[in-house]
């Protein structure tokens, strides 16, 4: 059983709405740590991180706000999940925005590295978060992550992201917002566009198969980085990003179980909750379900049956 350790990233600097800092406190409300432990799981809670002090140069894009504390994060959440990977642990980041990728997969990346095993990314989302500090209109950092982790210009004020991963090594799951700057970008890289539409013509166990099949063959890592907007708004609420036409309750949990049969996943992020949006902790607790599901969960065994 995978020694499971969460690690809490109370940041809200990634965009404008305060509240997702209080979504590492809602995840342990809700009974994360004993749903995990209850599945037969080892978990330790490394508790909230505090952002370090670092001081940011002049961004060229005036709309970026917040990149002295993006940066602090980056760098603490790197450390601490390459620390819990090298321990011999599965890291759950429990956010806080999005920007939080921009350290938790930089983290991932540099123990990949360093092991020698290529590392993959799963990004369940409503939005595809590609844009850089320069193309950004609204300046929140929290659209930059994929961008960063595919190694794009425009990051000039962060540390260079440990092996960039390469674009056919990212599979973007759920996506049904993209700017049209970031669309162009994506244009030219070969990375996997599993839109809504592509969903709803196919649903989501063959194309998800066949990343997990890539992923298997290169015997790699897989990140995946869980946003709370991949899920419909009418049953994930609490998120200021809020998408209609996301993936229904049963889908999500699909998803989650095969990734748990797949056994590849070796980190996880849960992002953008905020409490404050949410009704009566229904969000939180759906998103508790679902790492229950990633974790083993069945709603019925099936056993083996004679012929």
């Amino acid at each position: 059983m995978p020694n499971i350790i969460l690690i809490g990233a109370p940041i809200d600097a990634g965009q404008r709405r305060a509240g997702c800092l209080m979504g590492p406190a809602a995840y342990r409300v809700a009974g994360l740590a004993q749903g995990i432990a209850d599945l037969g799981h080892g978990v330790v809670d490394w508790g909230d991180l505090a952002c370090p002090v670092v001081a940011a140069p002049p961004c060229p894009n005036p709309a970026v706000h917040s990149l002295d504390q993006v940066l602090g994060w980056t760098h603490i959440l790197s450390d601490k999940v390459d620390d819990a990977l090298c321990a011999g642990g599965l890291p759950i980041i429990l956010g806080g925005d999005h920007s939080l990728a921009l350290g938790s997969v930089a983290g991932a990346a540099a123990y990949a590295s360093r092991t020698g095993r290529p590392l993959f990314l799963l990004w369940l989302d409503a939005h595809s978060d590609f844009h850089t500090p320069l193309t950004t209109t609204t300046g929140n950092l929290h659209g930059t992550p994929v961008a960063y982790i595919a190694g794009r210009t425009g990051f000039e004020a962060f540390a260079p992201f440990p092996a960039p991963i390469p674009a056919d090594r990212i599979c973007l799951f759920g996506i049904r917002s993209v700017d049209p700057a970031e669309h162009a970008a994506l244009l030219e890289h070969d990375i996997a566009i599993n839109d809504m539409r592509v969903l709803d013509e196919l649903g989501v166990v063959a194309p998800l198969r066949s990343f997990l099949h890539r992923v298997a063959a290169a015997q790699g890592m897989l990140h995946v980085s869980l946003d709370v907007d991949f899920l419909d708004p009418s049953i994930a609420p609490a998120v200021g990003t809020t998408v209609p036409g996301g993936t229904t309750f049963r889908e999500a949990h699909l998803v989650m179980e095969l990734l748990h049969e797949s056994g590849l996943v070796t980190s996880l992020d849960l992002v953008e909750l905020n409490p404050f949006l949410d009704d009566r902790g229904m969000t939180a607790r759906l998103m508790v379900d679902l790492v229950g599901s990633l974790m083993g969960k069945k709603v019925f065994d099936r056993p083996t049956r004679s012929q």
